[in-house]
């Protein structure tokens, strides 16, 4: 026998696919909008998967809690900066690579001391980044997003199959284990 659950969670942010081509064959034109600065309402689907159940459950729902507080604190809101965009010193004028903040989670923050006796919407502006290092398309966050959990439900011996991630209500990248 073999259980599979899933959990979803929503979250708005901001990207940024520098690296963007298209084959305007398929495209049908050249126009590279992923290029620019833009948001989206970003929808996650967690799966989890047991060949037995604990208590009757492959887990409890309630032990992805953590995984809601993760993304309400660190990404909602925010834009999704790669390290390597080209765009990167423009967009974050002041701070140097080597001085940010890097967590467990593979994701980086700018270290706000250099800025605490600027003005607010200085302060604002450098928060409201979140640093990573690959180009932020919906196959790698997805990617990231199983990583992410699998390295917490690992504690749990819980297995994450795949995760779902959709930029869009039509648009949805899926990485499995």
């Amino acid at each position: 026998m073999h259980w599979k659950i899933s959990k979803e969670f929503e979250f708005c942010y901001g990207h940024r696919v520098w690296s963007q081509t298209l084959n305007t064959e398929f495209s049908l034109d050249a126009c590279l909008k992923c290029r620019h600065l833009h948001g989206h309402q970003g929808k996650i689907l967690i799966y989890l998967e047991a060949n037995e159940l604990k208590d009757g459950m492959v887990t409890d729902f309630k032990h992805l809690n953590w995984f809601k507080q993760f993304i309400d604190d660190v990404l909602d809101h925010k834009f999704v900066l790669d390290i390597n965009d080209p765009l990167f010193s423009t967009l974050l004028p002041d701070v140097n690579k080597n001085e940010l903040i890097k967590f467990d989670e593979n994701y980086y923050l700018v270290n706000l001391t250099k800025f605490k006796d600027d003005e607010i919407h200085i302060k604002e502006l450098y928060e409201g980044y979140v640093i990573v290092d690959f180009v932020p398309t919906s196959e790698n966050l997805s990617a990231w997003f199983l990583k992410i959990v699998q390295k917490k439900m690992d504690k749990i011996n819980i297995k994450v199959s795949h995760v779902e991630f959709l930029e869009t209500p039509k648009s949805k990248s899926t990485f499995y284990a």
